[in-house]
């Protein structure tokens, strides 16, 4: 059966227009399009009591948010991170002229492999960047004791870990920093957007110049930083999102229930571990597809795709295997073997808030039949 209309992997949970119109009309009526305006500090204020963080500064997208991080931190030379992510995590380095190091991921989470870091330490390592893939909480107490080990930073690509939580509590209390990606496409958006989530007030105020152009005041710049701002339309459509984030998150879970327990007899179909509602957002669903699966996972991708389901290779390929990383020897791939076998066999399918159970029985149904 072919979808009447096309599947995505996902797509951005939007609330009743006719609720988003008062917001405009007050951004009309008061003239205020950025600049740090009222809905973006009240969106501040509010994240930052959803969160439960003291200090989060509000960025335009989230990859400039990952560049101003490296420079609020003065990080330099070498950082270790992953090569199973998207793309703005390393290129994010590459825009400060910091050198990645790739170690492998950890097969069950896929996240970076903490028992991989200390051996790719050299002296010029100034600071780890790890990536909470698909929302998974890294194993950040042993990548703490390695930086407290070697005194280096630590910034996580929090990017799909929105409203995340560890055994402690939210899980962007990690690290020196944590940075958020609000993009259309994950569990909270606001069009385009993201964060930084600082320790103290210190650091936020250094970031908040940083994404000012370095401004202090009306007439002195004292940093060279960049235009990184969230406007007034994006913050509104924050506002109106966070009203509707814990429903848009149980529809998710409920999308994630239902395809464990369609697939779960599938043979070479492979979930990744469930880690239960307390520290999941259900931002993604991924599957692997194991060599006794029928088809290949490419094959596999393309069946769906003639049916109208959109899904998505992530991540594939590596962020290492592209021209402008794969001549670094820590991208080669005898190095990444976890890393290179998971993007070979990924695959992540739709999932969203809306996302019905008569379309999740025909994705299911189309994996089953293979």
């Amino acid at each position: 059966m072919i979808m009447k209309k096309p599947i995505y992997v996902t797509q951005p949970y939007l609330p009743p227009l006719d609720e988003f119109v008062p917001y405009l009309e007050k951004i009309w009526d008061n003239k205020v399009l950025t600049n740090g305006g009222p809905f973006h500090q009240q969106l501040e204020e509010a994240l930052g009591e959803y969160l439960g963080v003291e200090h989060i500064s509000l960025f335009t997208n989230g990859t400039i948010a990952l560049v101003t991080a490296l420079q609020a931190l003065r990080v330099t030379g070498e950082v270790i991170t992953t090569p199973y992510s998207f793309v703005a995590t390393s290129h994010s380095l590459l825009w400060n002229g910091i050198k990645p190091v790739f170690v492998d991921v950890d097969p069950n989470s896929l996240n970076i492999d903490p028992a991989k870091i200390e051996a790719a330490i050299t002296p010029e390592t100034t600071a780890i960047m790890p990536v909470h893939c698909y929302g998974h909480p890294c194993d950040v107490e042993a990548i703490q004791e390695i930086a407290d080990i070697y005194n280096l930073k630590i910034i996580y690509d929090a990017a799909h870990a929105f409203g995340v939580q560890d055994e402690g509590g939210g899980i962007l209390r990690h690290g020196d920093l944590s940075v958020l990606s609000f993009h259309a496409t994950k569990v909270f958006n606001t069009f385009e957007g993201g964060a930084i989530i600082s320790p103290d007030a210190k650091a936020k105020t250094r970031i908040d110049r940083l994404k000012n152009f370095g401004h202090e005041g009306e007439l002195t710049v004292v940093a060279p930083g960049i235009n990184g701002k969230m406007s007034e339309v994006n913050a509104a459509m924050g506002l109106l999102q966070l009203q509707y984030i814990d429903t848009a998150i149980l529809g998710r879970k409920e999308v994630d229930v239902a395809y464990r327990e369609r697939l779960k007899g599938v043979k070479g179909i492979r979930c990744l571990p469930d880690t239960g509602e307390k520290v999941a957002n259900f931002s993604y669903f991924p599957i692997l597809v194991d060599s006794d699966y029928p088809l290949g996972r490419d094959a596999l991708y393309q069946k769906l795709k003639d049916h109208g389901i959109n899904s998505r290779r992530y991540f594939y390929p590596l962020i290492s295997d592209f021209p402008m990383y794969r001549g670094l020897p820590s991208a080669h791939r005898e190095n990444l073997p976890v890393a290179t076998s998971a993007a070979q066999k990924i695959l992540c399918l739709p999932i969203y808030p809306t996302l019905g159970m008569e379309e999740i029985e025909i994705i299911t149904e189309l994996i089953g039949a293979s």
